[in-house]
């Protein structure tokens, strides 16, 4: 088989997070701010093949055929992504590594996913990428951004539980390949299935939320807003934090953890090894 059966995945991630856990932090830092990037191109990716339809459907769906790409280059290149590591729930139930070592992880790698996506956002909000169409796009990236961080708490938090359970399930759909195809396509389909869904992370949205509040910041970009009759009052970092960044993220959390705990219980719980 080119394949590893989901037993063998599971405990084959649950060594990965053993590893994951003792990388020194200037590691983590480094290899989060590179998964940072490779999330925050997705979402630039989106909003450029997208801010000029006015279907949601087809905006959706576009978005969706295109992000779900982003997941296989950050399995590929080794980067650190905080929303997969939630995983490393498996290694701790299996207790290869302990609670505060995976909180750690956590922290430094979700650290390097804010800067690397903040270091993009700014890059394309202050040197002309969000002009095109006019500045179309940068109306359409604020118009975006508000959007995701006026969500109601509770909206926000479900739908970040949803979203990482399925790119949880992208992590070790992925990981069960033997070949660079099989990896690929195992993260894709269900990246593709919560982008399309309108489901939030909180990686990808820190490259959202913040292009809009860099182009905040332009004037040209605010004229075009203004003229097209796009209220900006709600675009703060305040309504970010609060909106966006905490609810997503604790939602992100949950999702991982219970597709964690899932695969251990079936896959290596009943083997024995544990009480």
């Amino acid at each position: 088989m080119n394949l590893f059966t989901a037993a063998e995945t599971t405990a084959n991630y649950a060594n990965a997070g053993v590893a994951k856990s003792k990388l020194p932090i200037s590691k983590m830092l480094w290899m989060g701010i590179l998964a940072g990037f490779l999330i925050g191109f997705p979402s630039c990716v989106t909003n450029i093949a997208t801010y000029a339809l006015d279907n949601n459907s087809t905006i959706r769906m576009t978005s969706g055929l295109l992000f779900a790409f982003g997941l296989g280059t950050i399995i590929l290149s080794g980067a650190e992504l905080f929303t997969g590591n939630t995983l490393i729930t498996i290694s701790v139930l299996e207790k290869k590594v302990k609670v505060q070592d995976m909180l750690r992880n956590w922290l430094f790698v979700y650290i390097g996913n804010f800067i690397g996506s903040m270091l993009l956002s700014a890059i394309c909000a202050y040197f002309g990428w969000l002009s095109a169409g006019s500045n179309a796009l940068a109306v359409y990236s604020m118009k975006l951004a508000t959007g995701k961080m006026t969500m109601p708490f509770q909206n926000a938090f479900f739908m970040g539980v949803l979203c990482n359970i399925l790119v949880t399930l992208g992590v070790m759909f992925s990981l069960s390949g033997k070949d660079g195809i099989s990896r690929f396509i195992g993260a894709w389909v269900p990246v593709m299935f919560f982008v399309t869904c309108g489901f939030n992370h909180s990686i990808a949205d820190m490259t959202y939320c913040m292009l809009g509040l860099f182009a905040k910041n332009v004037p040209a970009y605010v004229e075009s807003a203004n003229a097209a009759g796009i209220a900006l009052d709600s675009l703060t970092w305040g309504n970010y934090i609060t909106g966006n960044l905490i609810p997503v993220t604790l939602g992100n959390i949950v999702g991982g953890v219970l597709i964690g705990c899932t695969m251990w219980f079936a896959h290596l719980r009943k083997s024995g090894n544990q009480a």
